[in-house]
């Protein structure tokens, strides 16, 4: 009893967490069979997947081809079974990273139904926009939102370029 209440109040120290979750990932990983690159990397992937789906609200980023190239390299050149998984381990802790939300695509998506309300709201009241009226708010709302959402995104890839946030 004296060992669960003290984890209670301390938590598992992190290196036994990342030890235990990563090890989990690795014997999900070592299910697949391997004879090419091709397998690593959708064995790879269902470790992503998996990885994603596990954590809600928090996605992970999966490595770019080449990266998960080197690591197929050098887990294809070990021969010991532990040194594979110590490769596996290396490459989860150094290349996965947590995908960064965008501020400007939070702020629009914050800022645009109230907004979209409000204009819906004000466009009632003129003449030529009396048709507005027909359309129901849970349809309005969203799409306005939507649409904003695209014109956010689509501007910012144009005027910025193809630079992550």
């Amino acid at each position: 009893m004296g060992l669960v209440m003290s984890l209670v109040g301390k938590g598992l120290p992190s290196a036994q967490v990342l030890n235990l979750f990563v090890g989990s990932l690795y014997n999900e990983f070592q299910k697949k069979k391997i004879n090419d690159f091709d397998d690593f990397h959708i064995a790879m992937l269902d470790v992503f997947n998996s990885l994603n789906s596990a954590m809600p609200g928090k996605n992970f980023d999966v490595p770019s081809t080449k990266e998960v190239e080197d690591s197929y390299e050098k887990w294809r050149e070990e021969s010991d079974a532990v040194k594979k998984r110590l490769v596996f381990i290396e490459f989860m802790k150094n290349k996965v990273n947590l995908n960064k939300g965008d501020n400007s695509m939070m702020i629009t998506g914050i800022v645009t139904p109230p907004a979209a309300m409000a204009a819906k709201r004000a466009g009632e009241n003129v003449t030529q926009l009396k048709m507005i009226k027909a359309v129901p708010d849970v349809i309005f709302i969203p799409s306005a939102t939507m649409v904003a959402l695209i014109v956010a995104k689509v501007s910012k890839r144009m005027f910025m370029g193809n630079i992550p946030s």
